[in-house]
């Protein structure tokens, strides 16, 4: 039977889908098949074969060949198949050809081919759109803005479409339907039905990526985005070092009057970027990632993964930064917990620790300014202290080491005690003073 809208459709999916013909012929040989099932029953093993150069479907009822019946539906006796075919035997299976119209199935079996053909365009279009994009994770790609959904930014990415959900969304743009838009490739997803590609345009990486087309030096291998910190919008923190001393990192990526930096900052609709010379050293590296504020000291405490950075007094707004958007990103782009301590506060928390350690008596002057510096800053820290520790730190023996740390627990009872004293006897304030008469 010779359909020519059905050999129309075929070249329409084709197409307009752009999926395979073979692949488009199976979704109308299966939606056929099911329809026809609706008509002839379930139990019916039917075979559909499309005819690619004719435009014909031909659908096709297979029977077992039986002595006895014992399934109607599924069997022929030996008698009525030789009929057929006189060389048949017992068990062989028979087809006979359904003399019947694609148009004549009826309109449920019609609506359920329509039901199967969409479905299964769906499945092919999900899983062209993986194979497309399962190897372009972790790339830019750009794309149009369509509409939205639940706050979702839906893509248009010419032969597919991605999502841009709200929390990957930068909260200081906006975009409308029609505006190109570029996004950093966060994951393919295969199993959902809604779109498969998720975008990001918070991702660290969508900033690596435009540095990475904008700087020839990071496309060649010559250098290297050792890390990335971003505040979406706001600001962002990038580190990098050269394979060739004679190339300048920082000079490569600000490029020629800020041009090469300035082009990332556009795409990033205005969100500043901070380059810095990544170091091998932390203490070293925190110093550049803590710019535009100096540092005096740096002192490291690699057990807890902890930097304590002392600055000068006028320093310390500019390094804490706004609502502590400076530290916070550097502490991102070292990867360690970082406090800052004006040289101020820092004084005066020396002058306290000296005071109380130094009430332990078996120490002098240089022992104390040890301890110290090994973080141990009030009489309670060197009383929890275990006396091997403290032996270690001053070059000596354990038993001098337990002579410490029985002299802080003396000097922390003394603590304790001094102020109980002072609750009983608060110190007279001015308010507590007779006027003059």
């Amino acid at each position: 039977m010779i359909t020519s809208e059905l050999a129309r459709l075929v070249d329409a999916l084709h197409h307009e889908k752009n999926i395979p013909r073979d692949q488009v012929v199976e979704i109308v040989e299966s939606a056929i098949e099911a329809a026809a099932r609706r008509v002839f029953g379930p139990n019916k093993d039917l075979e559909v074969q499309y005819d690619d150069d004719a435009g014909e479907v031909d659908i096709y009822e297979y029977r077992t060949v039986v002595e006895t019946i014992e399934d109607e539906d599924s069997e022929i006796l030996l008698d009525a198949a030789r009929e057929h075919d006189p060389e048949v035997l017992i068990g062989d299976s028979l087809g006979f050809r359904l003399d019947i119209e694609v148009g004549a199935l009826g309109r449920i079996a019609a609506q359920t081919a329509k039901q199967v053909i969409i479905q299964k365009l769906r499945d092919a279009e999900r899983e062209l759109t993986f194979n497309e994009f399962k190897d372009r994770k972790g790339e830019l790609i750009t794309g149009i803005v369509r509409r939205f959904e639940k706050g979702n930014i839906i893509v248009d990415l010419n032969r597919a479409e991605a999502i841009l959900p709200r929390r990957e969304q930068v909260m200081t743009e906006t975009y409308r339907p029609g505006d190109r838009i570029q996004a950093y490739v966060l994951d393919i997803n295969k199993a959902t039905r809604t779109p498969q590609v998720i975008l990001s345009r918070t991702h660290p990486g969508l900033l690596m990526k435009l540095f990475e087309m904008e700087v020839p030096e990071i496309y060649e291998g010559i250098v290297h985005i050792e890390a990335c910190a971003r505040e979406p919008g706001h600001r962002a923190k990038i580190a990098v070092s050269s394979g060739d001393p004679d190339v300048d990192p920082v000079g490569a990526c600000v490029g020629l009057k800020g041009s090469r930096v300035q082009a990332v900052v556009n795409e990033c609709r205005g969100e500043a970027v901070d380059i810095i010379p990544w170091h091998p050293d932390p203490a070293r590296f925190v110093v550049h990632a803590i710019a535009p504020a100096s540092v005096a000291r740096v002192y490291i405490d690699e057990q807890n993964h902890t930097m304590e950075l002392i600055v000068p007094d006028d320093q310390l707004a500019k390094a804490i930064g706004r609502r502590g958007q400076n530290v916070r990103l550097a502490s991102q782009l070292v990867g360690w917990k970082i406090d800052i301590t004006s040289e101020l506060k820092h004084r005066a928390q020396m002058d306290d620790a000296r005071g109380e350690i130094g009430r332990v008596t078996v120490l002098d002057n240089e022992q104390v300014d040890r301890l110290i510096r090994h973080g141990f800053l009030s009489a309670q820290d060197l009383a929890d202290a275990e006396p091997s520790e403290i032996a270690a730190i001053l070059s000596r023996d354990e038993a001098f080491g337990e002579s410490v740390v029985d002299g802080a627990d003396g000097v922390v009872e003394q603590l304790i005690m001094e102020e109980a004293e002072r609750r009983k006897h608060p110190a007279p304030s001015d308010d507590d003073v007779p006027p003059e008469v």
